[in-house]
């Protein structure tokens, strides 16, 4: 038998508020997700200023990352740079903007968190501190 790990969504909501924190901290707003192994969504806070196409975004990034089990810059990265086209994936979530980062228990991929609304080193470091929350 294998043991699986699962997301809860109280562990959801503290990978949440960590990045929230930092938010308000800096007064800027922005979409965090919070997904499951398969990408579904557990968790989703639009903070005040964040542009509305974000909504989407977050939870595709977070959706990338999870399904890929790395971080969707990488998946965006080799995309470009193997000319492998993100349609390829069959399913239109799938994003190659940075932001999405898996979050890892035990050294297995339990979700993925993802930030959209600010500029991309900005939303993949506020995703990879939300990713940590949990550590």
């Amino acid at each position: 038998m294998k043991q699986v790990y699962e997301l809860s969504h109280s562990e959801a909501m503290k990978v949440l508020a960590v990045i929230l924190a930092e938010l308000e901290r800096e007064q800027k707003g922005a979409a965090i997700a919070v997904v499951d192994t398969h990408g579904e969504l557990l968790a989703f806070l639009r903070t005040n200023g964040c542009p509305l196409a974000s909504i989407n975004n977050a939870i595709h990034k977070a959706f990338t990352a999870s399904r890929e089990r790395k971080e969707s810059f990488e998946i965006g990265k080799a995309s470009r740079e193997e000319g492998f086209p993100m349609t390829n994936f069959g399913d239109l979530r799938y994003t190659a903007w940075g932001g999405g980062v898996p979050i890892v228990h035990e050294g297995q991929v339990v979700g993925a968190v993802g930030v959209s609304g600010l500029p991309e080193a900005e939303d993949m470091a506020l995703a990879r501190l939300g990713a940590q929350a949990l550590a």
